[in-house]
This record gives C-alpha cells, sequence and structure tokens, in this order.
C-alpha cells in the first residue's frame, strides 16, 4: 500500500477510535461512594454479612433496572473499609456500571474482596472525610454525589461527624445512612442528627447485621433512581 494511504487509513483509524474514548468518559446518573464499617465492634460474620449485602444488591433486578433506566444509564460507584480517623482502605476503585455485565462483574468484586481493617476505633467523620477525598479523583462528571455510610456505632476516635458532613455538604454531596443497631439501639438518631446531610439525603436502619442485605437493597434503589 502507498504511503500516503497508509497514513490516510491510519488517521481514518484514530477517528474512529474517539468515540468509543468519548463514551468511556460520558457523564453518569450518580457517583456513590460506599462505605463499610470495620471497626472492632464489627465481627468477621457481621462484616461478611455486611459485604455480601451489598453484593447480593448490585444483583437485585430492581437495582440493575434503577442503574440502567437514568437520563445517562449508567453510574459511578466505590467501595472502602473504615474504621479509626486514618484507616480507610478503597478495595474496589472508582468503576463505571453502564450494562448488566459491568454490574455482574462489580457484585463479584465486591463479593470475593477480602477485609483488610479489623479495629481502630470508629470514625464516622473520617469515612466522610476519605469518601470526599475519593470523589474528587472522580474520573467522570456526575449529576448527583453520593457518600452511603453504613457502620453500628457513632464516632469515638478522631473529629465529631458533623463537621465533615457540612464540609461534605457544602461540596455538593449527599450523605445517606445505614445505621446497623445491633451493638446501640439508638444509632439511627445519632446518623439522623449528625451524619446524613445535602439535598435528599435520608437513613435506612438495618435491625442487625443480618437484616443488611434487604436494606441496602431498598436503600440502593432509592438513592439510584432518586426518589428520596
Amino acid at each position: 500500500m502507498p504511503l500516503v494511504l497508509r497514513c490516510l487509513l491510519l488517521i481514518f483509524l484514530g477517528f474512529s477510535a474517539l468515540p468509543a474514548l468519548a463514551e468511556d468518559r460520558a457523564p453518569v446518573d450518580l457517583a456513590l461512594v460506599l462505605a463499610a464499617d470495620c471497626s472492632g465492634s464489627v465481627t468477621t460474620q457481621g462484616y461478611r454479612l455486611q459485604q455480601q449485602g451489598y453484593a447480593d444488591a448490585f444483583r437485585d433486578p430492581r437495582v440493575i433496572r434503577a442503574i440502567l433506566s437514568g437520563l445517562h444509564g449508567g453510574i459511578a460507584v466505590t467501595y472502602f473499609q473504615w474504621s479509626g480517623p486514618a484507616l480507610q482502605n478503597q478495595i474496589v476503585t472508582w468503576t463505571i456500571l453502564r450494562s448488566p455485565a459491568d454490574i455482574a462483574a462489580f457484585a463479584d468484586k465486591l463479593a470475593g474482596a477480602p477485609r483488610t481493617i479489623f479495629g481502630g476505633g470508629t470514625s464516622v467523620s473520617g469515612a466522610i472525610d476519605f469518601g470526599r477525598h475519593l470523589i474528587g479523583q472522580l474520573p467522570v462528571e456526575a449529576m448527583r454525589l453520593v457518600i452511603d455510610v453504613s457502620g453500628d456505632g457513632r464516632t469515638n476516635n478522631g473529629r465529631p461527624a458533623p463537621p465533615a458532613r457540612d464540609e461534605a455538604v457544602a461540596a455538593g454531596i449527599t450523605i445517606n445512612g445505614l445505621p446497623i443497631l445491633n451493638q446501640e439501639p439508638d444509632i439511627d438518631r445519632y446518623y439522623q442528627d449528625e451524619v446524613i446531610g445535602g439535598p435528599g439525603a435520608f437513613m435506612i436502619p438495618a435491625r442487625d447485621f443480618d437484616a443488611f442485605g434487604e436494606a441496602i437493597r431498598q436503600k440502593l434503589i432509592l438513592e439510584i433512581a432518586a426518589l428520596k
């Protein structure tokens, strides 16, 4: 093939790849940060129920429909474990979910991820601050920004939760909560008063870790579909 034709072909192929690249960077309906409690009060079994609850929720047909039925037909999601003020570990990096296959792969990553934090106190404020940090690394534009904090205790290490919440809300982030009542029966009141905030903020308490799975399914549907 003559050199000129080869050059033209390479230029054409380069331009033909641009739409796929643009699609990868297309906006999403929601950027969702999932923050799972790994403090010392959370037993190994309790944590597994918590993580498996997240994974099973993303396999629920109602959640899948909610993800795919938005204006942009997709969301961005990341998952991290947390306990003390400086103890957070991003387990699944930002992942764009635009198809059933994307969602299934994300659920499998969640289900297979090991627990990496086993103590260090409880810092809800640290979880919020780290979630805000991760949103700062978001690789696409999102119509809504949400940090979803699950946990079974109030802050006992680090600064109080309200200043962290207020800073996140000022940055345009909504904080929702999933308090687990197995340790502190009134933890839902704490989440209501000191943790959640921002436009449409809400919480759904789970009576214990066994009930976490159904609670997170309900919560994800409401978050993704923006029904609250």
